[in-house]
């Protein structure tokens, strides 16, 4: 009798460091542990406690073994983040966190040698969001540290090489705003030699590719087989991406809702984006550039639903209809309209108007995000937002195929996709909107105001 394959999954967010077991087939997580991926102060900078989350990683590992058997291990992270490593493959110095203000003190000569947006995808971001804004500022202000460095991992294959020894970096995670990647030939930019990197970047790699199996100290500190191989792997938002990318074939887009609002369109040629409005190129796990833009939605829903969780009625529906629209932004620093300031063209007369006027407003934003990055075909939404029915019916309204995932994903989900099992790939739900013309012309009464091309008047 064949038994299901389970996959181990190292998962690093930026607020916690988790280890899953995946059964490979169903998709399911077996078993999780957590801890927090607190940032140390220092000194050099604050820096993630890599070593806490390795002895973490590897009493659990055992533990899993033991109840469960592992027979592969993948690996996901936040971007934004490399590992350097000196001659000997140790830690060059503390892992620092990207949201360090440090760089910024170096801005204006980092900028003079990063390469514009048109050949790598990645917008310029504060702090640390730029990978090569990191690098620059480390190795000037430390300058023995440029020479110390021997080898620059991006952070899911330094715990790849924890396991195997093998160095490596993975494209999606190059592909993540770092500045030092060219997503539309698959090579580094120009970044990395103008920061003498260029014979101690690790090769990059697919994220599905076999990295090797894990050592033999591994095997005796966990009671894994030796054969247990490790997967190179993937960057955390495209670990949510990838199901889809294996489920779907043609053009197709996915929206993924939370905090942030990041629409990412699949399958078409990729448009020219405009950095000011918050578009990226990102790199999925197949290599492929996949055209982004996004929005803090799930922050200004919380912001301006002020807790509320009203039901529109019928009549707070023709309220909205007669001309009561929010305007962007209300979160200014990002977003495809990040330079305006939101109002209303009325103010709602109740909390159910309001309501449904931001679930409209989320939903307008989204489509904009997905007519700037070119997207075509079916939309698929999953996260939070998918249990909100106006904000679907609405882009339903103005995409026509609107799909929500009906199972979660997830990062540890994804990344267990690597190991290439043979998996129930994840359905979708089509979503219905039996009376679309109102919603439609609701969109472009609101698309006239955002020109200003009609006075603040009903429809």
């Amino acid at each position: 009798m064949n038994r299901h394959r389970h996959i181990a999954v190292i998962d690093v967010g930026k607020t916690n460091a988790k280890l899953a077991l995946v059964d490979g087939t169903t998709l399911q997580e077996i078993a999780v542990v957590t801890r927090p991926n607190l940032a140390l102060s220092g000194p050099p900078w604050p820096s993630f406690d890599l070593e806490g989350h390795w002895a973490f990683f590897l009493d659990h590992l055992a533990v899993f073994q033991a109840k469960h058997g592992i027979d592969a291990i993948s690996i996901t992270t936040h971007g934004a983040s490399a590992v350097l490593l000196d001659r000997n493959g140790k830690l060059a110095a503390p892992m620092l966190d990207y949201e360090h203000d440090g760089p910024e003190s170096m801005a204006a000569d980092y900028d003079a040698i990063r390469p514009p947006f048109d050949q790598t995808g990645s917008p310029r971001l504060p702090n640390g969001l730029n990978l090569g804004a990191q690098l620059f500022w480390q190795f000037e202000t430390d300058p023995v540290l440029r020479e110390k460095v021997a080898h620059v991992l991006t952070y899911p294959q330094f715990w790849g090489h924890r396991l195997t020894g093998r160095m490596a970096t993975d494209v999606t995670s190059l592909g993540c705003h770092t500045d030092l990647w060219n997503p539309r030939q698959g090579t580094f930019s120009a970044l990395v030699d103008r920061l003498d990197l260029t014979q101690k970047m690790a090769p990059p790699r697919r994220a599905d590719d076999v990295l090797g199996t894990i050592s033999p100290d591994i095997a005796e500190r966990t009671g894994l087989p030796q054969h247990v191989p490790v997967l190179c792997g993937i960057h955390d938002s495209n670990a949510s991406l990838y199901p889809h990318v294996l489920a779907h074939d043609g053009p197709f887009s996915v929206v993924s809702t939370g905090t942030w609002v990041i629409a990412m369109a699949m399958g078409n040629d990729t448009p020219a984006l405009d950095p000011a409005r918050d578009t990226l190129i990102n790199v999925n796990a197949l290599g492929q550039p996949v055209p982004s833009a996004r929005f803090m939605g799930g922050r200004e829903y919380e912001m301006m639903r002020n807790g509320s969780n009203t039901v529109p009625t019928d009549q707070d529906r023709a309220e909205v209809l007669s001309g009561i629209a929010l305007l962007p932004s209300v979160v200014k620093d990002s977003g495809p309209f990040k330079d305006r300031h939101h109002s209303w063209t009325q103010q709602p007369k109740t909390q159910g108007a309001r309501m449904l006027a931001l679930s409209w407003y989320l939903a307008l934003v989204t489509d904009t995000c997905l007519s700037l990055i070119g997207a075509q075909g079916p939309v698929i939404v999953e996260g939070p937002f998918t249990r909100n029915p106006d904000f679907t019916s609405m882009l339903t309204a103005l995409r026509g195929d609107v799909r929500i995932a009906a199972s979660a994903t997830g990062t540890s989900v994804g990344a267990s996709l690597l190991a290439g099992y043979d998996a129930q790939l994840p359905e979708t739900t089509p979503v219905t909107c039996s009376n679309p013309e109102p919603m439609r012309a609701y969109a472009a009464f609101w698309g006239r105001h955002l020109t200003g091309t009609i006075p603040m008047s009903a429809l």
